[in-house]
């Protein structure tokens, strides 16, 4: 029996690929959990038609997250925080942090696609993040923790 899987199945396959499997395990639990559907002829055709779709779609949000990461690769990014006297921050620089800081530079980006490398740091200086911004682009850049 073939189906066309809605969501990512580990053992099977990813989303919208069409594969095989026993009759008992698609029939009684696949479709019925919503995980796949049959996959006649007229289901096939109306795959195709979504894929090509979805890579127009797919082909355009990765251009615009291209063009977010030159962006982003051209700042210089400056994050303040409370500093005591020995130049330790009080608490730590987070991701939600450098977020306000990319927005505040004109680049509004999900906060929870940042990750800073090396932990979240405690003193000032530059370090190193990361940012996904498609499942095939992403972005590192540098900033700065400065006393504010």
């Amino acid at each position: 029996m073939e189906v066309i899987l809605k969501k990512d199945m580990q053992p099977l396959g990813f989303k919208d690929e069409i594969v095989s499997v026993k009759n008992g395990y698609g029939r009684n639990y696949l479709i019925p959990q919503g995980i796949a559907i049959l996959a006649t002829e007229s289901a096939k055709k109306m795959h195709e038609e979504t894929i090509k779709q979805r890579a127009k779609k797919d082909a355009k949000l990765k251009a615009d997250a291209e063009a977010v990461a030159a962006k982003i690769a051209e700042l210089t990014l400056k994050v303040s925080a409370k500093v005591g006297e020995s130049k330790k921050i009080f608490g730590s620089v987070n991701n939600i942090q450098v977020a306000e800081a990319l927005g505040a530079s004109g680049v509004e980006v999900d906060r929870k696609a940042i990750k800073i490398l090396g932990g979240n740091p405690s003193e000032l200086g530059t370090y190193e993040a990361e940012i996904k911004l498609h499942k095939e682009v992403s972005a590192a850049f540098n900033f700065e923790i400065v006393a504010g």
